[in-house]
């Protein structure tokens, strides 16, 4: 017998007393074995109640297996871990994802490109729920699913638009670069997160000489840092242009 609950719609201590107690406590007659309770997204689960799952976990042990789904082990509390056996699970792969993807859009009908299916796998960095949750937006807003699409309905930057980026910061002057990189986080939206981030994989493929590489790196992780506690994006992007403006010059000089 097994009793699966999504632990994020039900998280308060009621639901441990209420229907986890009642299935725990009850005995099966005719059948061998373990009974089995599934908790989704446990670190969503109040502290009053986890504490009441320990108790309850340690009760019925004899006839009634618990297993705990989280995304943040820190958010379950250390005697609810001391009970648990932990396996760790990374992302997917996607020679695992693209199968099941396919299966997929072939069941649902839905107008995939190639390039699409790659953005899907791109953007989702191993995450099968939320490769689907993208697939299922772009489907419902654009009808075909094209790399194009997929970035524009997650607001992610092109591949082009960072190409751009690159190429105003490190061939314009400053003002020129700040007004156009400007316009186009307006125009389509962008983040200066998401901005960042792409920019920071090209400077690791970029044949930087390593001194300058290390300067430039610790630039961006500084920008990231006050990005993360709430800093102004225009100023922040102001620091990110002046880096490359920066890392040019350096470049040109050693040249």
């Amino acid at each position: 017998m097994v009793l699966e609950l999504n632990a994020s719609d039900d998280r308060g201590i009621d639901i441990v007393r209420g229907p986890i107690l009642s299935f725990a406590s009850t005995r099966t007659i005719f059948k061998k074995g373990f009974k089995l309770v599934i908790l989704d997204e446990a670190d969503a689960m109040t502290q009053d109640a986890q504490n009441a799952l320990r108790r309850v976990i340690e009760k019925f042990t004899e006839n009634t297996r618990f297993c705990l789904i989280c995304n943040y082990l820190s958010k379950i509390i250390p005697a609810l871990q001391s009970r648990c056996t932990r396996f760790r699970f990374g992302p997917l792969t996607p020679e695992l994802m693209v199968p099941r993807l396919q299966h997929v859009i072939q069941e649902e009908g839905v107008d995939v490109s190639e390039d699409g299916m790659k953005a899907l796998v791109t953007l989702s960095s191993g995450d099968m729920r939320r490769a689907l949750n993208i697939l299922q937006s772009t489907s419902m807003a654009f009808g075909k699913v094209t790399e194009e699409n997929v970035y524009t309905c997650t607001g992610h930057p092109l591949k082009s638009d960072i190409a751009n980026i690159l190429d105003w910061m490190l061939n314009q002057d400053f003002s020129t670069a700040y007004r156009k990189i400007m316009e186009l986080k307006t125009l389509k939206g962008l983040a200066l997160q998401d901005i960042l981030t792409e920019i920071h994989l090209f400077v690791h493929r970029v044949d930087f000489p390593p001194s300058i590489r290390i300067q430039l790196l610790t630039k961006l992780a500084d920008i990231e840092y006050r990005l993360a506690a709430g800093t102004s994006e225009k100023i922040q992007l102001s620091s990110l242009i002046a880096a490359f403006q920066v890392t040019r010059d350096l470049v040109v000089a050693e040249a």
